[in-house]
Formats: C-alpha cells, sequence, structure tokens
C-alpha cells in the first residue's frame, strides 16, 4: 500500500499520457468532421461568436450578467442539437465530438477536487498487490479453490456438528458478505486456532471484491500498525506516501490478518479503535481474522475496542485441527 514518491509521479504520469492520448482522438475527430462535414465549421463559428458577443456584453453592462449568461446557455444548447443532428445525418454517434475520457468522474485527472479519485486509488491499491505478491495468491487461494474435504465431518459430541459442517457454515456467511456487499452494510471477524482456514477465507473475499471493481486493502496486523506508525511518528527511513493513510479509513473493505499477533500497546489500542470506529461510523466494512476467542479480547485490549467488535462485527468460529497440516498426510 504505502508507495514510492517515483512510483506515484510514475502513475500520474500515466495519467497525463492519457489526456494526451484522448486529446489528440479528439483532434483528430474535429479536423476529420470539418473536412468530411463542412457546415460543421460554421456551427463551430456561431459558438466561438456567441461566446465572444456574451463577453462584450458583460463587460459593458455587468449588471445584467445573469440576462446574458441565460441567453448563451439557450443559445449554445440550439448550436448543438444542430451539430448532434449534423452528426446523426452523416452517420456519427452523437458524443463524437465531445472530449474523451477514460473515468469520467475526474476526467483522467486522478483527482476530484484535492481528493483521490476511485480510480486513483484503486491503481494504487493494484500496485501495493503486486509489490506484495498477493495477486497470485488470490488466484490460488478464492472461493473456487476452497475445499471441505480437510475438514473432518465427524461430529464433535459437545457441538452437535462436525469441523466439515462448521466450515461450511463459514464458506456460506462469508460468500453472502461479498454477494450482500454494495447493498447491505456489516463486519466480519473470523476466529479459531491457528491453521483452520481463517486467511484463507479473508482471500477468498478480497478477491471476490476486487474483481468486481471494489477498492480493497489487505494488511497483516502486524504492517497494519507499522504503516499507521510509520505515518504518525513520520519515520523518513523509506520514501513513503503518506497521504494514502486515508486509504485505510475509505477504501471499500479493510481486512487485518491475524489481529493479536502484533506488540500490543497503547498505540496500538488507540489506532486500532480510531480506524474502526472511523470506518464504522462512515459504514465501510471491515473484516478481521483472529487466533484470539472473542470472550479473551478484552485481555489484550481496550474495553471500547472489544465493545465495537462484539458489537459491530459478525463473529464466525472456525472449529478442528489444523488443515494445512492435513495436506500433507
Amino acid at each position: 500500500m504505502a508507495l514510492s514518491q517515483s512510483q506515484y509521479k510514475e502513475i500520474l504520469k500515466k495519467y497525463d499520457s492519457l489526456r494526451t492520448k484522448n486529446s489528440d482522438v479528439q483532434r483528430s475527430r474535429q479536423e476529420e468532421i470539418s473536412n468530411k462535414i463542412p457546415a460543421m465549421k460554421n456551427i463551430n463559428q456561431e459558438i466561438i461568436n456567441v461566446g465572444l458577443e456574451t463577453a462584450k456584453a458583460i463587460v459593458s453592462d455587468p449588471e445584467n450578467k445573469s440576462n446574458y449568461l441565460s441567453k448563451l446557455e439557450k443559445s449554445l444548447a440550439s448550436l448543438k442539437s444542430k451539430r448532434v443532428a449534423l452528426l446523426a445525418k452523416n452517420g456519427y454517434p452523437s458524443d463524437y465530438l465531445e472530449p474523451i475520457y477514460n473515468c469520467p468522474l475526474c476526467k483522467d485527472t486522478g483527482y476530484i477536487g484535492d481528493k483521490k479519485c476511485t480510480c486513483l486509488k484503486q491503481e494504487l491499491i493494484t500496485i501495493a498487490y503486486e509489490q506484495s505478491n498477493i495477486e497470485a495468491l488470490l488466484q490460488k487461494e478464492n472461493f473456487s479453490t476452497f475445499s471441505l474435504d480437510l475438514y473432518s465431518d465427524e461430529k464433535l459430541e459437545k457441538l452437535g456438528f462436525s469441523p466439515r459442517e462448521n466450515a461450511r457454515g463459514a464458506y456460506n456467511r462469508c460468500l453472502r458478505f461479498v454477494e450482500s456487499f454494495d447493498s447491505e452494510f456489516s463486519n466480519l471477524i473470523l476466529f479459531g486456532q491457528t491453521g483452520l482456514g481463517k486467511t484463507f477465507l479473508c482471500n477468498c473475499i478480497a478477491k471476490a471484491l476486487l474483481d468486481s471493481s471494489h477498492s480493497v486493502i489487505y494488511l497483516s496486523a502486524f504492517n497494519f500498525f507499522k504503516l499507521l506508525e510509520n505515518y504518525r511518528f513520520k519515520n523518513d527511513s523509506a520514501e513513503i506516501i503518506y497521504e494514502d493513510i486515508d486509504d485505510l479509513y475509505t477504501c471499500d473493505l479493510l481486512i487485518i490478518d491475524d489481529l493479536g499477533s502484533e506488540i500490543i500497546n497503547s498505540f496500538t489500542s488507540s489506532e486500532l479503535f480510531s480506524c474502526l470506529n472511523t470506518r464504522i461510523l462512515a459504514r465501510k466494512s471491515t473484516v478481521i481474522s483472529t487466533n484470539l476467542q472473542p470472550s479473551g479480547l478484552s485481555k489484550y485490549y481496550s474495553e471500547r475496542i472489544v465493545s465495537r467488535i462484539l458489537g459491530d462485527f459478525v463473529p464466525i468460529q472456525l472449529i478442528g485441527e489444523d488443515i494445512r497440516l492435513q495436506k500433507y498426510k
């Protein structure tokens, strides 16, 4: 997720190149239409003239500015209608001469005002994933490759169901989380002993939502807090884009894997609460995996963090023997 300044500049160069390319295409189309439809030149000239006349009128009579602008709007609308009609008559689509944008939201600048556009956010996240090699991992660990065969089908006497039945329920709940992601706000916490598939299910969720063009940030608890530490204490040992820290709070989905494996102190507790609380208030979903039992969270985290997790996260427990060991039997 953290990129160097040079990488960031390279991305912005791509945006510049894209705008130049699209501008060249638009200019080429304008020349093509001018040559094929001579009458279009007259309409374009009228558009220029009416704009100049309006500007002169406003300068000489500023008190009637709104009236002049209203007349200009009507004149331009009429001239543009004539232009569209000419295009249609000659077999061209109505938007053939309009500016071309790959992203109409930011007009291929990467920014809407001073905020990063979703297209730029996704570009940054994609590059970060490529750097961490998680993209290759998600090709192996996703909903289509999740296997129940590694879980025992023997019922546990105390629970009344088998680890396989339990895993099927966890799988279905995670799948439902993805399928209802755009219509239903929720958060998940996957818990259980090591090697039961918590991280695998997190990967399933990440891939499914990335494939449907959602912005997803996936970090181990260690890297999550390391990123926050570098930002808060302005660690300049690496050339980091610190403004990207905002993405932790605004991305569509934040996944924190292996919570509890980090060094827990007042800093980590404070930052964790701030992030979770901000995302919940903004109705931005979070998925957490941990080896800790929900009842044991209070041993490591503050009461307000435990309250947030227990009150706003759907718990999904995984049970059984370490399935990673089963693969080698």
